[in-house]
């Protein structure tokens, strides 16, 4: 009879599987690509430069800090992870607390971006991104706001800038990137581990065969970093969200972002694996764009440095190492739970982190230059 019992459950549980798999095959073939829309938080376009966009987004409050804010995501994703749904979305978040945010896009980058490096970014795109900000809103300093790759950049920016920058914001920024290999949890610093493994000539070789970094290729890595969960997102997640519409939708944005990784500009990348993640000159003090030291020191804007206690990908070493290397003396960290991705998305710290930048900029909106 015990046997019949076990039998009938779990022919009972694959009827049900298999009904869920159905039901989402239909959901699939009726949902359109508009019905997924991500990055949707309205903005004008206020300068295009090559490839590389700058947005203002519409305020959606009264302003409460009047210095501009500009968002810098990375190279690596798309800044629409800032920005997945209404519900879940950093942008919105902060124009509903009064900022006034403004957003760099760069693009997606092909062959014919075979040759920018990390320089140009720096010293050219986000140069005349704050110039333009600056001219529109009769500032003379930014507000600078990176996300991970981002804020690499925006820490050179302001480190090579100083007097243009009001503050310093980064988020799952990487600093010193050999920092995973002291003490670091087991399950961080997967992608900083294979980093280091490649031969200098392979990535060479890579970047000169497809004149960039390949986004597919990329995303592959990332996938391999958590294999488990990339084998069973497709039927066991997606059988948990089937029967509820908001939490397929949510399943179906993450998937959209993933998919649109973009290309990675050749030079740059070469920057980005060797020079950072293999000799770590940033923290050392030898990394150098349009010819100049890009000296941490230099930094005098007051900084906040936030980062996810349980991100496999920046590992939280890596991003702690900021404060102890930078001249400003008004130095903040944050951690908050939750992963790399989920910083930004989940429930649990996604409120925490746009309260916890807004209360930042907010009080020290109205400081004087000579104070910072």
């Amino acid at each position: 009879m015990r046997d019949q019992d076990q039998t009938s459950r779990f022919l009972s549980d694959i009827a049900a599987g298999t009904e869920k798999l159905v039901k989402a095959t239909q959901l699939f073939s009726q949902t359109k690509d508009e019905d997924v829309a991500i990055g949707t938080t309205p903005k004008h376009l206020v300068m295009r430069r090559d490839k590389v966009e700058l947005f203002r987004y519409e305020p959606m409050a009264e302003a409460t800090a009047t210095t501009p804010v500009l968002l810098a995501y990375g190279l690596i994703g798309r800044y629409t992870m800032a920005d997945l749904q209404p519900d879940r979305s950093l942008v919105r978040a902060l124009l509903s607390k009064g900022l006034d945010l403004w957003l760099i896009d760069w693009g997606q980058p092909g062959r014919t971006e075979r040759w920018l490096t990390i320089d140009d970014y720096v010293d050219d795109y986000i140069d005349a991104a704050v110039d333009r900000i600056c001219r529109e809103t009769g500032h003379d300093r930014v507000t600078l706001l990176g996300i991970c790759e981002g804020g690499v950049f925006t820490t050179c920016y302001a480190a090579l800038h100083p007097e243009k920058v009001k503050n310093l914001v980064l988020t799952i920024t990487p600093i010193d990137f050999h920092a995973d290999t002291r003490g670091t949890a087991a399950h961080h610093g997967f992608l900083n581990i294979w980093t280091r493994s490649l031969d200098p000539e392979d990535i060479d070789g890579l970047v000169d065969t497809w004149g960039v970094l390949p986004g597919e290729f990329m995303s592959s890595v990332f996938s391999m970093m958590t294999p488990m969960r990339s084998l069973t997102k497709y039927n066991v997640d997606l059988i948990d969200v089937v029967d509820d519409e908001a939490k397929f939708m949510n399943f179906l944005r993450m998937e959209k972002w993933l998919a649109d990784r973009p290309h990675h500009p050749g030079e740059a990348a070469k920057q980005w694996l060797k020079e950072l993640y293999q000799e770590n000159r940033l923290v050392d003090g030898s990394f150098e764009l349009s010819s100049r030291q890009v000296d941490l020191k230099a930094i005098t804007a007051p900084v906040l440095n936030v980062y996810a206690l349980d991100d496999h990908i920046i590992p939280p070493d890596t991003s702690r190492a900021l404060g102890a290397k930078i001249g400003s003396t008004d130095y903040t960290e944050i951690p908050l739970p939750g992963g790399h991705v989920g910083l930004f998305v989940s429930s649990k710290s996604q409120g925490k982190l746009s309260q916890s930048i807004a209360d930042w900029l907010i009080a020290r909106d109205a400081t004087p230059a000579s104070d910072t």
